[in-house]
């Protein structure tokens, strides 16, 4: 995925003679790529075609669950994502380009990337026809340090060291260490703006481009048009529907059909059929989507380094590219950063699929004879076909894995990072520092298994703050150095992120950070007459 270049380092050359004071870089690179309105470019279509009003759009995702929720503190799922661009407002948003731009904040200003002033816009109201105030921006941060919220981006939240109103619509956040990311970090969905002293998410209150009409957990969402929106124009749409299809096959007929208009996660075996009917399009993303193998380093044979290794060696990642994914992936190193990521590590020599070796490492680690499970789930992408094949590969080395196929219900509340092995569906975040701060990071809740490196920790906050970026590359790839060689987690390839799109739908457009236009396609799509 591409980062946001301008926000994530300081490129010292870009100065006159490359001595300019870190203030007056900030402000140059804030003014540079956050310029206040700038959206989504529509690579649809019917480019040319003239956006029209009007109209109800239904969207399958892949998952949706009784754990389905409005409070975007809690959302984990592509639909949790969704509805958190639907109904509420970031202070900022991420453009095709992953760079920040200006949204519910008129402007960011900071002389060392960690006290920063965040001026907001006005005229913007909650769906309650409430102003929005400082006091809600201050409310929405800090809830995700408060423990009793339980907010699936803590590990993210433990930066502020204070948030508070200073005037009004003024904000000063002071970082507990430097962050060039900031801006980047709240674009993101979990940190979309909230009403003061909400509780209760039975229905959502907030700025966003639509309003809740109906929300049922597990069931469905319906969005309608907030009239009263902040952005001139904009929504298009009239009301969009939203609801979990978990099975792919009967998410692709859905869309064949005409029962829905958009979906995701599209089997590469279903691309034929979807781009041989008439009136639909499939749409390809490259990114940093990927679906790891998950060994937990804190469960039975699993705290055995030589296992955790053996296993690596027996992914056969150009078999998993053919078989899996029918070539729409980029073969993978057990390192999280995509090869497109201007971080991209490509020192690492890249690990062959080796029985022999993997023999090696099993053996010493007392695996050899040994049923193992192997958990997977078509909730997982490839994962089935992967532990299919890595069951094979094992044969070759004498492990006996135990595929264990569980249903896409529940799969991510009950199995996932719970089982000794599994498989993870890790979409892409919108800067290294995020994926390694939610992922890998000692102490955060989705540190899939369970590692601990404390040199990692260290480099990770050294890394946040680095403003030369040829530091800063250094310092990620010493990190995915750790990650291929400690880290319980094998990376076999990136997936090709594919969705399904009825061609009735204009202004559409792929997005590196996900799904869906980056989850935000509501505000931006139209309908053709």
């Amino acid at each position: 995925m591409t980062e946001a270049t301008t926000l994530n380092g300081a490129d010292c050359g870009d100065g006159d003679s490359g001595e300019m004071s870190r203030r007056t870089l900030l402000r140059a690179l804030l003014a540079g790529s956050m310029a206040a309105g700038a959206g989504l470019p529509y690579a649809a279509h019917a480019a040319a075609a003239q956006p029209r009003k009007g109209g109800r759009l239904t969207v399958a995702t892949q998952s949706s669950s009784t754990a389905d929720t409005l409070d975007p503190a809690k959302g984990s799922l592509s639909t949790d994502y969704i509805r958190a661009h639907l109904f509420y407002s970031g202070l900022t948003s991420l453009d095709v380009k992953m760079a920040p731009r200006m949204a519910l904040a008129e402007s960011f200003d900071t002389s060392d990337a960690i006290t920063w002033t965040v001026r907001l816009r006005k005229g913007v109201h909650f769906h309650d026809g409430k102003p929005l105030t400082a006091a809600d921006v201050v409310y929405s941060l800090n809830r995700h340090n408060d423990p009793a919220v339980g907010s699936k981006v803590a590990s993210l939240a433990q930066q502020f060291d204070s948030v508070r109103a200073t005037g009004p619509g003024m904000v000063e956040i002071v970082l507990k260490g430097a962050n060039a990311d900031l801006p980047v970090l709240l674009a993101t969905a979990p940190f979309v703006i909230i009403a003061e002293g909400t509780r209760a998410f039975t229905k959502a209150n907030g700025t966003g481009a639509f309003r809740c009409k109906e929300f049922t957990p597990g069931v469905r969402t319906v969005a309608v048009r907030n009239p009263n929106y902040w952005k001139p124009g904009l929504p298009y749409l009239d009301e969009v529907l939203l609801f979990g299809i978990p099975d792919e096959s009967a998410r692709v007929n859905a869309l064949l059909s005409g029962d829905v208009d958009w979906i995701n996660e599209v089997n590469p075996r279903s691309t034929k059929r979807i781009k041989g009917t008439q009136g639909y399009a499939l749409l390809e993303s490259q990114s940093g989507l990927y679906t790891d193998l998950i060994i937990r380093q804190d469960m039975g044979i699993g705290r055995n380094p030589d296992f955790t290794l053996g296993m690596k060696y027996l992914i056969d990642r150009e078999q998993i590219k053919r078989a899996a994914f029918r070539g729409y992936a980029v073969i993978g190193n057990d390192q999280p950063i995509a090869p497109n990521n201007r971080f991209y590590f490509a020192g690492l020599p890249q690990r062959q699929h080796d029985p022999d070796r993997a023999r090696f490492h099993l053996k010493r680690a007392g695996a050899l004879g040994m049923k193992l499970p192997l958990v997977c789930s078509v909730a997982a992408s490839g994962s089935v076909d992967m532990a299919m094949l890595m069951q094979q590969s094992g044969m070759k080395a004498g492990l006996n894995l135990v595929v264990k196929r569980v249903s896409a219900d529940g799969y991510w509340s009950n199995h996932w990072m719970k089982s000794p092995m599994g498989f993870g569906n890790i979409n892409p975040r919108p800067s290294a520092d995020v994926l390694f701060t939610q992922f890998f990071k000692s102490d955060s809740a989705w540190n899939e298994s369970g590692w601990k490196n404390e040199q990692f920790d260290q480099l990770l906050v050294l890394a946040r703050a680095e403003t030369d970026e040829d530091k800063r590359r250094r310092m990620y790839a010493d990190m995915q150095v750790l990650v291929h060689e400690k880290c319980g987690i094998g990376i076999p390839v990136f997936i090709t992120n594919l969705e399904g799109v009825s061609a009735r739908i204009r202004g559409v457009s792929s997005h590196p950070l996900g799904s869906f236009m980056g989850y935000t396609f509501a505000e931006h799509v139209w309908l053709a007459a």
